[in-house]
């Protein structure tokens, strides 16, 4: 929870989504339900799902494109974390894989995951910013690529399984000439939310090989969304204060809010009780769905694609993620 600046700037950034693209009017086909219902109670027309593409594939096009953008080599990076909240395998971690697959040469950089759930991008960028502004490195590659089609819970909660996409983001962070950087960053956790957004096997809670049937059954995705939006009704208008506080703006000093897109219900609550105008929050929900770890840098790259980001403005990132936490980025860009 630094509030000294820090100078970093987002040099580069690029997503990547799967070829295929699943309508709202197809789920309402699948689930019988009448044309529109899915749109209509979830808020989301489309999402993209993985049926060719893995997790690297879709880490290594987000990442190619930042390079790209940025006008730099992949062997210009000398940092490399990889951001997500479910990893491609649970050992070893993610990170040195897309060093292979992005050509980065053995010990040319360092790599490894951090897992923040879906403010992983969020933490793995403050942790780029202070190893930038320390003169540890030059050049960061913040990857962050999900899959949430794996583990969705189709057979006993489709509104929440709904909700989600697959899609990968990445940007590419390199010193501060100054102006740019990190002037703010928050993070607090309220493990009383610790069960309302859980997927239990993967880890060392179930044991396959004792109980299989217990490993497969918490395999899937399980939300709690009301007790979700109760914690965030009850704490974030508090957490966004402090935050901004520790940067010393006001709320209309913000040029744009880049939110997790956890869900329309989620930033409207942002637009509504926070004191930020639609007209300033990115919101990319209808078509990309919630992406976990990807929203992020995901509604950041287009931000800056579209031109609605440029250099100077003054910028938010937020968000909650399981556990419950609440973290912000207060930056310059």
């Amino acid at each position: 929870m630094l509030s000294t600046f820090r100078g970093m700037k987002i040099v580069g950034s690029g997503c990547a989504v799967p070829e295929t693209r699943l309508l709202s009017t197809d789920i309402d086909i699948r689930l019988g339900r009448p044309p529109g219902w899915t749109e209509q109670h979830v808020g989301i027309a489309s999402r993209y799902i993985c049926q060719t593409e893995d997790q690297i594939d879709l880490a290594e096009m987000a990442a190619g494109r930042a390079l790209a953008t940025a006008g730099y080599a992949a062997t210009d990076v000398d940092l490399l974390i990889f951001a997500a909240a479910v990893p491609y395998q649970s050992i070893p971690a993610t990170a040195p894989l897309l060093q292979r697959r992005l050509g980065i040469p053995d010990g040319r950089c360092a790599a490894f995951d951090v897992n923040s759930t879906c403010l992983s991008f969020l933490t793995a960028s403050d942790i780029a910013a202070s190893f930038l502004a320390g003169g540890n490195y030059k050049c960061c590659l913040v990857v962050s690529s999900e899959i949430s089609s794996r583990g969705l819970p189709w057979d006993t909660d489709p509104m929440v399984a709904s909700l989600f996409g697959d899609g990968a983001a990445a940007a590419l962070l390199a010193p501060g000439d100054g102006t740019a950087g990190v002037v703010a960053a928050r993070m607090e956790t309220y493990p009383s939310g610790y069960e309302d957004c859980a997927l239990g096997a993967g880890g060392t809670r179930y044991d396959f090989h004792r109980d299989p049937e217990a490993f497969a059954r918490h395999a899937v995705f399980e939300m709690d969304g009301r007790a979700l939006f109760r914690h965030t009704i009850s704490y974030f208008e508090k957490f966004l204060e402090r935050l901004l506080e520790a940067a010393g703006w006001r709320r209309d000093e913000v040029d744009l809010v880049i939110p997790h897109q956890a869900s329309p219900i989620a930033l409207a609550h942002l637009a509504d009780r926070c004191g930020f105008g639609s007209q300033c929050i990115v919101n990319i929900m209808r078509n990309h769905g919630n992406q976990i770890a990807a929203s992020i840098p995901t509604a950041l790259d287009l931000a800056r694609s579209s031109g609605r980001l440029t250099d100077g403005m003054k910028m938010l990132m937020l968000g909650t993620s399981a556990g419950l936490s609440f973290g912000g980025l207060a930056m310059i860009v």
